[in-house]
């Protein structure tokens, strides 16, 4: 079992570890509901709320969930925060619901809050694991607000609905389109890779800055994602 810190934890889902710009992860909501900045900035709110509960209540549960129903039982705990946080938007903030529309029930099978689910939350106390939720969900929030302050500022002039633009301005309406989603996030990896480039010359330790986890997922075998934080075999012998 690993010791983290609230700080640690925040600043691994931020910056280290940020399931968007480093683990490449999401990319269904990501590039989807980020035509405004907005936008982006609900849903990574919302998905961040249901991603600290989810995460406080798995590891709460951690020591009662059987290990071969862990996948049901996570996906069961999350749907249930979704629908409550669906109801509270109906309810409080039914533009935004009906802009993000289908996607919030989604959020269910979202592979940030079932990754972080499996490699920390089971296998971790419920304090460091609040925290990673609260981490993994300020980072998504960070990345589609960009990404969609981006394409909105772009697309129409605007940033949170707000002319910053001149008036001599012409939009670039692509980029509120489906494509000006991937232009976007495509030139935002390629900065990424510029600067790891640039510094790993400078001579700087950039491992931790990079797309996806890099490693060979066919002959992954015990590293990488195969990786687990908890002994699966020794749970299954204390339930036999």
């Amino acid at each position: 079992m690993r010791k983290d810190s609230a700080g640690e934890r925040l600043y691994n889902g931020v910056l280290k570890e940020n399931p968007t710009f480093v683990l490449m992860l999401g990319m269904c909501p990501t590039l989807a509901v980020t035509t405004s900045a907005i936008n982006g900035l609900g849903m990574g709110l919302t998905t961040a709320v249901v991603l600290a509960l989810s995460n406080l209540i798995i590891s709460l549960l951690r020591n009662i969930i059987p290990v071969k129903v862990r996948i049901p039982a996570f996906i069961v705990i999350i749907a249930s925060f979704v629908t409550i946080v669906q109801l509270l938007l109906q309810a409080y903030l039914p533009s935004l619901n009906d802009a993000l529309g289908v996607y919030i029930p989604l959020i269910v099978v979202n592979c940030i809050i079932l990754g972080r689910a499996e490699s920390y939350a089971y296998s971790n106390p419920p304090i460091p694991s609040l925290f990673d939720g609260i981490g993994m969900g300020l980072g998504f929030t960070v990345a589609l607000t960009c990404i969609g302050a981006v394409r909105e500022l772009l697309g129409t002039g605007k940033a949170f609905d707000i002319q910053v633009m001149p008036d001599s301005f012409t939009p670039i309406g692509i980029f509120v389109l489906a494509p000006g989603a991937f232009f976007v996030l495509a030139g935002l990896t390629a900065l990424q890779n510029y600067l790891k480039i640039k510094g790993a010359k400078n001579g700087k330790d950039t491992s931790k800055i990079g797309s996806g986890c890099s490693h060979d997922c066919m002959n992954c075998g015990e590293k990488g994602c195969a990786e687990r934080f908890y002994d699966t075999d020794a749970k299954e012998k204390k339930e036999d």
